[in-house]
């Protein structure tokens, strides 16, 4: 680990797995109860790295239907659930990624703090975590539910920092927001352009 930094911070998706596909089809099925549907264009330009609201108000926003805010809005513990339903089959870390964290915590080239830092709920990021063997590794997280300002805004990546008790973290992102929020905060940050590509950028940022 270089002496430049003392921490790693994680965004999720599009980082550590890929689980936007599968977001995207859940919100398709949600749509879907109300004859509309949604452009994978369209989501990945305005649904990627905003809290829930900020997304069901793209949504609504897209489709010209602001009437559709409060029954979207009422649908989504469904969404969520399905989601839940489907992500352990569905949503794969790299083996790459999983032997980098590995190698960051406690192998190589640690033992490194690393956070994971999500704008999505606790019940969307843990499973895939869990389910990758990783989620012990890392010391701290933070969720949407955690902040009161989302990405773009410094405050997930300023906490996420402050509970690990570091200075110089290197933040990994893939969204403009996430890459908004890791600079506000004053950090050095990683793009990543695939979670295919996360171990081998994080290597070379290292």
């Amino acid at each position: 680990m270089s002496a430049r930094y003392d921490a790693v911070l994680f965004d999720f998706d599009g980082v550590l797995v890929d689980s936007e596909p599968l977001h995207y089809e859940c919100w398709n099925d949600v749509l879907a109860r109300f004859g509309l549907s949604l452009q994978w264009d369209d989501y990945v330009a305005r649904c990627i790295g905003v809290s829930d609201k900020h997304m069901i108000q793209a949504l609504c926003d897209i489709h010209g239907r602001q009437d559709l805010f409060d029954p979207i809005w009422d649908l989504y513990p469904y969404k969520k659930q399905i989601f839940r339903e489907r992500v352990k089959e569905r949503v794969l870390m790299p083996e790459a990624t999983r032997t980098l964290i590995a190698e960051l915590a406690g192998g190589p080239l640690g033992p490194v703090a690393l956070a994971v830092v999500s704008s999505s709920g606790r019940a969307e990021v843990e499973p895939p975590l869990e389910y990758a063997g990783v989620r012990d590794f890392f010391r701290v997280t933070v969720f949407g539910e955690d902040v009161k300002r989302l990405k773009p805004d410094p405050e997930p990546y300023l906490l996420a920092a402050e509970r690990l008790g570091v200075q110089r973290p290197l933040v990994v992102e893939d969204s403009e927001a996430g890459l908004a929020s890791g600079r506000a905060a004053g950090f050095d940050v990683v793009r990543i352009p695939s979670a295919d590509d996360t171990a081998r950028l994080v290597r070379e940022a290292l």
